[in-house]
């Protein structure tokens, strides 16, 4: 009888060590603690291997015993953790919403193939790579050009454009689609042939430019399947705006938002 009550007991100890990672000042550390840790790293993409779980393990135990050392002086009392532990909790449940919803709405390959077939379509056409020269004056401007058709360099005279990015690579704006610039700029731009310079400033909402037409090319656009991931996240993000805007606006409150 004594036997089988010894026999019993350290059945039961040894169970409950395999449910445990560790005892740390006498208190267990869960295997399960270490199971969710797993979990949240293997759903961030990370692949699940015996390297990755001793971390996870090792991680879990250093917590419990930095936790440990908290509690000892007083800190989960606190307002401050009080209030840091609140504001967590409702980023959590902000969060688990979201991805509740998304599983209600889920992102087809139809659907991506559309929005991307949409994309594509608005950013088609040729692309330009032009440089500009862009300064406060309309007489600063005039006095470039009549520099700049007297010989010198549009590169060399780039250096002095107010727009520092530009100036720093000879007025050179690389590779871009006409949407990407302001309506005046791009209208002028789109009126150049290849070489052509305006030789009148070109006024927006910036100051007065300069603008010349180096080349241009048909829009380099990346396949599907290169960017199908992506495609699929702006969807998701897009349904979860909609998703929340309707929530916004039938929700009875009288707070206005700005």
């Amino acid at each position: 009888m004594k036997l089988s009550l010894l026999a019993l007991l350290l059945s039961a100890s040894f169970a409950a060590q395999a449910q445990n990672i560790a005892i740390v000042n006498g208190k267990a550390v869960p295997k399960a603690r270490a199971e969710t840790l797993i979990q949240q790293v293997t759903k961030n993409g990370q692949p699940r291997s015996p390297e990755m779980e001793k971390q996870v393990k090792d991680e879990v135990v250093r917590r419990e015993i930095l936790m440990q050392e908290a509690e000892r002086r007083g800190i989960p009392a606190s307002a401050d953790f009080k209030a840091q532990m609140e504001l967590a909790r409702q980023a959590i449940m902000v969060r688990e919403l979201q991805q509740s919803y998304l599983k209600t709405a889920p992102v087809s390959d139809a659907d991506a193939q559309a929005e991307y077939d949409k994309v594509k379509a608005q950013q088609g056409g040729p692309e330009y790579r032009a440089r500009h020269i862009l300064v406060e004056t309309e007489a600063e401007a005039v006095d470039l050009i009549k520099q700049l058709n007297g010989g010198a360099k549009f590169e060399d005279l780039a250096a002095k454009s107010k727009d520092p990015g530009s100036a720093a690579r000879g007025g050179d704006l690389d590779w871009a689609n006409a949407s990407a610039y302001v309506p005046e700029f791009s209208q002028a731009m789109m009126a150049l042939k290849k070489g052509e310079m305006t030789q009148n400033p070109v006024k927006s909402q910036f100051g007065y430019h300069i603008i010349r037409l180096d080349d241009t090319r048909e829009s380099q656009f990346p396949a599907f399947a290169d960017v199908k991931p992506q495609v699929v996240e702006r969807l998701k993000q897009m349904r979860w705006a909609e998703f929340q805007k309707k929530l916004f606006d039938g929700a009875k409150t009288d707070y206005k938002f700005q």
